[in-house]
């Protein structure tokens, strides 16, 4: 690695290296009890022997697949509801009065409606996560769609293009800023509704291994699967930014 990468990358992360080394030493010292904080060094203990078992494994891929499935759905779903409402105004007469009633509502609360419909298994988090996360796409696409360049429009139809046409080559890029800026903030909501929806609903998951070890009073474990989710959400996040660069260096 280039070493001004690596200085960049020490700098910038070096405030949760000194977190990881306050909480070893406040857990230690007895600052904190151990029961409420378990040593740093302890946790990863834990989450290593998780790991060599496969038990942080085989939660981990499960709560991955909802996570996707849902996820994906809730891109696909949002982002041609966005750009249609916005392009069609009867789609958006008939769709606008949803978005707006579902869009402050508390996703966790459908957390008890979807495993009643659903029950216990994959069906009903992937259900949730496209639920909540389908909204913000939707916004994102529309907000994208709606700010489109009219000269480029209007441009585009006097020189033939068709009404879909114009939508593709003309709309749909302009949008792209605004959709990834709405698929980013949903990336992070379907973490959140991942682990509150396994936590209460799931006899398997990341958000189960949290509820279920800390019942029993595993807390070194617990940390460690709680680790385990925020890693996991960290590196999403990333791998979506580097996406999300590639996607917009037409711009520059």
């Amino acid at each position: 690695m280039n070493p001004r990468i690596a200085n960049n990358v020490l700098f910038r992360y070096a405030p949760l290296l000194l977190i990881a080394v306050f909480w070893e030493i406040a857990a230690r010292s007895g600052i904190v009890s151990e029961l409420a904080l378990p040593p740093l060094s302890t946790v990863l203990e834990a989450w290593w022997k998780m790991f060599i078992s496969g038990e942080l494994i085989v939660n981990g891929a499960s709560s991955m697949y909802r996570t996707v499935a849902g996820l994906g759905l809730a891109i696909i779903v949002g982002v041609l509801l966005g750009i249609f409402m916005a392009w069609f105004k009867p789609i958006n007469a008939v769709l606008a009065p949803i978005v707006e009633v579902f869009y402050p509502l508390p996703k966790s609360a459908l957390i008890p409606v979807t495993a009643i419909w659903l029950g216990f298994g994959d069906g009903s988090k992937i259900l949730l996560i496209f639920l909540g996360c389908m909204i913000p796409v939707t916004i994102g696409a529309y907000n994208g769609a709606r700010g489109s360049d009219q000269a480029l429009v209007w441009s585009a139809r006097a020189m033939g293009a068709s009404r879909m046409r114009t939508l593709l080559d003309v709309v749909a890029p302009s949008a792209l800023p605004e959709i990834l800026s709405g698929v980013r903030i949903a990336l992070a909501i379907s973490f959140v509704l991942l682990v509150s929806s396994e936590l209460l609903v799931s006899r398997q998951g990341l958000g189960h291994m949290i509820g279920f070890l800390g019942d029993g009073g595993a807390y070194d474990a617990m940390f460690a699967a709680v680790l385990t989710v925020a890693l996991l959400g960290f590196l999403a996040d990333r791998a979506y930014q580097m996406v999300m660069r590639k996607a917009l260096q037409w711009q520059e």
